[in-house]
């Protein structure tokens, strides 16, 4: 029996574009398996890395679909960006237990 999960299948869809257009640096190496790098913030954006399993949080997929509809697939960053402001980033991921 196959489990259906149309949201994370979308939401690493949507990562793996975003990260495509990026190019790899020296501190991209440095993030862990099982996490990822996203720059976040409304005028100056702070890298943050969070575990994978964010992907799955409905609150978290919805901050996917609103930085898809501000920055497309081509994010000013090079990376995955979030467009919203670090505090309230900080309190869902910690609350979701990103960090």
């Amino acid at each position: 029996m196959a489990i259906r999960m149309p949201h994370i299948i979308q939401a690493r869809k949507i990562l793996k574009r975003s990260l495509s257009y990026g190019s790899t640096t020296p501190t991209s190496m440095d993030i862990p398996k099982g996490y990822f790098a996203l720059y976040v913030g409304e005028q100056e954006k702070k890298q943050f890395v969070v575990s994978v399993s964010l992907l799955s949080e409905p609150t978290f997929q919805e901050l996917l679909h609103q930085a898809e509809e501000e920055f497309g697939y081509n994010h000013p960053m090079g990376g995955l960006t979030i467009p919203c402001s670090e505090d309230v980033f900080t309190n869902l991921a910690s609350r979701l237990g990103a960090f």
